[in-house]
């Protein structure tokens, strides 16, 4: 029958050893044949040979064994040290060099996420992990069908763990009968509300990971686990969300003032700082034909024939200062 050997690292004891080590001291001889199941005994200077008969093994003094062994450990700390000293000699000259080359994304706390499958892969992982509140902003107008689809999923299964859904999403999408529908099939705590301008897109987990657009195509994103910045993404979310206008569970309509739409006087307001067409459009989420359309309007109503001229009278009317 062979005898199990108890595998260790070379500077431990085993119990099977320790139990013949207090053999050996309580009878003051082991037969050799029963160490062969412990050898950090023989390793370690606990047990010698008989010098009368070699087949006996004799224990050491535990006196005289434990401040070899502790003086064994002691060397090899002050080895390490060295090591560790001369290592960080050897780097010194390298510590002010590389900085200006070496990748942000290394920081603690934040990953670089290349092309759409990682993107969404990350954020399916992180939402498999999260139970408890889901913060997220949809820039722009529209969002496309296969995209709703492919969120309703991951939402869907964070919702059934009983998490919190907030979304922000621009006016224009209040006119998207398919983000309606997309809220309405889905069963949990879900509220949507609407800003005329939302910065880029956002979405923040439990408030302890987020993910950012890295590029203004949304193919590189970053996923940010780094607590103060989430933190601060999360703030943000706070401020906006007390401005925004509910549009589900529960809609708001947003009044008219003096005959000028709530659109009309984000409009205005733009017209007035001197943004062009394309612009007004970008940070509304509209099409440039639908900002026209709607700035035509405005110096209808207001009776323009230029557009220094409409900037002048919209600042005049006081409309912008009017609560909404």
């Amino acid at each position: 029958m062979t005898t199990p050997v108890h595998q260790h690292g070379p500077e431990e004891l085993c119990s099977a050893g320790l139990e013949l080590y207090g053999r050996a001291l309580r009878e003051g001889l082991v037969p050799e044949q029963e160490a062969a199941a412990a050898p950090c005994l023989l390793r370690a200077g606990l047990l010698r040979p008989d010098l009368d008969d070699t087949r006996w093994l004799r224990p050491v003094a535990p006196a005289l064994a434990l401040p070899r062994l502790l003086r064994g450990i002691a060397e090899d700390i002050a080895r390490r040290r060295q090591a560790e000293a001369l290592l960080a000699e050897a780097f010194e000259p390298f510590m002010g060099l590389g900085t200006a080359h070496t990748d942000p994304t290394e920081a603690a706390g934040i990953t670089l996420l290349s092309g759409s499958a990682p993107i969404d892969d990350a954020i399916r992982q992180a939402m498999l992990r999260s139970s408890d509140e889901v913060l997220t902003i949809q820039p722009g107008g529209k969002r496309p069908v296969p995209s709703l689809a492919l969120a309703f999923t991951k939402e869907q299964e964070i919702l059934a763990r009983g998490a919190r859904m907030r979304t922000l999403y621009q006016h224009t999408s209040r006119h998207d009968p398919a983000v309606l529908a997309h809220y309405e099939l889905l069963d949990g705590d879900v509220e949507v509300r609407t800003l005329d301008e939302v910065p880029e897109r956002l979405i923040v987990l439990d408030r302890e990971i987020a993910f950012i657009p890295a590029n203004p195509d949304r193919t590189i994103a970053v996923e940010v686990r780094h607590r103060p910045l989430v933190t601060y993404l999360a703030t943000t979310f706070d401020r906006l969300w007390p401005l925004a206008t509910p549009m589900y569970p529960r809609a708001v309509q947003q009044p008219a003032l003096n005959g000028i739409t709530p659109r009309q006087r984000a409009i205005a307001a733009l017209l007035v700082e001197g943004r062009t067409d394309a612009v007004i459009a970008e940070r509304l989420g509209m099409n440039i034909r639908t900002a026209r359309e709607h700035i035509a309007k405005l110096a209808s109503t207001f009776g323009s024939e230029s557009r220094a001229q409409l900037g002048y009278l919209i600042g005049r009317s006081g409309i912008l200062e009017q609560e909404g």
